[in-house]
């Protein structure tokens, strides 16, 4: 498989993984880019942009080329891209952190909601990560009725008290409440105007219906789980793990289907869509250029462009909630709408803030190595927080970091 682009010299690593993991991981059609001090110095795409010739489950590789400006959805790394929004508007003056969402959104106090404040719904203390009555596919594409339903949705914690993944309802609390600011402007609308637009990024939360009759989406779908290579471990999650994601009433399976059935992610009407917890377009540059202006200034199409100033950047990736996490039943660490490098989601050093995609994807920021990092894939496995495709770059990275002399013992 040849992989074509780009590396700086120094970073020979990145390359050398990226290739291994089609090898060794049975990557099918990938992307990865890395930018240091707002500098692109990785940028490596290979495989087919399809992962099926056919209808999106594992089967024959599709035979049309990945090339440099293939996107894919993200997952749940669109989450990163979106907590900035809500970042930003508390950066201009215009949404308080710390004030009850309900203060912004009336409707949403059901239920003993008016204690949620604006941060628990970005840090994943706001208790409500289920739906009691989840949402059909058609429901869920609505910009109306996702909210409607976590406004009518009673906590399963106090709020505040403690935390759990949000993977789905986060997305429809934050768009609701960035329409409730802004005067009815949604998130996937406020990424395009105000981020995507002066950074020249190929990411979208709604994909443009131009985007998509060009062709820029590639095809996702489920790939079979690679077996290790060089007589290494197969490694099994936790037997805890295992019984939550395999028991219907569990908070993690509700949690993760509180849309059923999921839609198709193949689907324009599906890409087109605005879901803030799931369903952004981006390729890999896209990505790493978003998190390289959170961190620096980046070239922008008319200026410089930085997105947080450094107070913002700090309050990103300051902890908020730390420890066992009631719906993913592993230690998760969260700053404000990001996750915070940890044993279950492994970034570059303890001062990585960032969010992977269930199944491969991944983006995140280190503001002391000066690096943002986008990988996107076409085949997504059951990994949820640290899928070893991603990982392995990662450690590319911070082996080119030392070839390049950096110091990054302490990662």
């Amino acid at each position: 498989m040849d992989v074509h682009g780009t590396v700086a010299e120094g970073f020979e690593p990145v390359r050398d993984a990226f290739a291994g993991n089609f090898a060794a991981l049975g990557d099918r059609g990938a992307a990865v880019a890395v930018y240091r001090d707002g500098r692109k110095v990785v940028d490596l795409w290979g495989g087919a942009r399809d992962v099926d010739a056919t209808d999106g489950a594992a089967g024959p590789p599709g035979t049309e080329p990945w090339r440099r400006g293939t996107a894919q959805v993200v997952r749940s790394a669109t989450k990163g891209v979106a907590a900035a929004v809500p970042l930003l508007l508390h950066q201009r003056g215009e949404l308080d952190l710390d004030a009850p969402v309900g203060e912004y959104w009336p409707e949403f106090k059901a239920h003993g909601k008016e204690r949620v404040l604006v941060r628990h719904v970005l840090n994943h203390r706001a208790g409500l990560p289920a739906l009691d009555r989840p949402l059909s596919p058609e429901d869920a594409l609505d910009p109306l009725r996702g909210p409607r339903a976590v406004a009518a949705q009673a906590p399963v914690w106090e709020p505040g008290t403690d935390h759990g993944y949000h993977a789905l309802t986060y997305g429809w609390m934050l768009d609701e409440l960035v329409r409730r600011v802004t005067g009815g402007r949604g998130a996937g609308e406020w990424i395009a105007d105000e981020i995507a637009r002066p950074l020249d990024l190929d990411l979208w939360v709604g994909l443009p219906a131009a985007e998509e009759a060009a062709g820029r989406a590639g095809r996702v779908g489920r790939l079979p789980e690679a077996e290790p290579t060089g007589g290494g471990p197969r490694l099994r999650p936790k037997r805890a793990v295992t019984e939550a994601y395999g028991d219907p009433a569990s908070l993690t399976r509700r949690a993760f289907a509180a849309i059923t059935p999921f839609p198709d992610q193949n689907d324009p009407a599906y890409r087109a869509a605005a879901l803030p917890a799931t369903n952004g377009v981006a390729t890999a540059d896209g990505l790493a250029r978003f998190y390289a202006a959170l961190i620096g200034d980046v070239d922008g199409v008319t200026r410089r462009v930085r997105l947080f100033d450094p107070a913002t950047m700090e309050r990103a990736r300051a902890q908020e909630s730390a420890g066992p996490d009631r719906v993913l039943v592993v230690g998760t660490r969260f700053g404000l709408g990001y996750m915070l490098h940890g044993s279950a989601s492994p970034f570059l050093s303890p001062g990585s803030f960032g969010h992977p995609g269930r199944g491969g994807a991944l983006g995140f920021a280190d503001p002391e190595a000066g690096v943002a990092f986008g990988y996107v894939t076409n085949g997504f496995r059951k990994t949820v927080t640290a899928d070893p495709r991603a990982q392995a770059l990662v450690r590319a990275v911070r082996e080119s970091l030392r070839r390049t002399g950096s110091d990054v013992d302490r990662v």
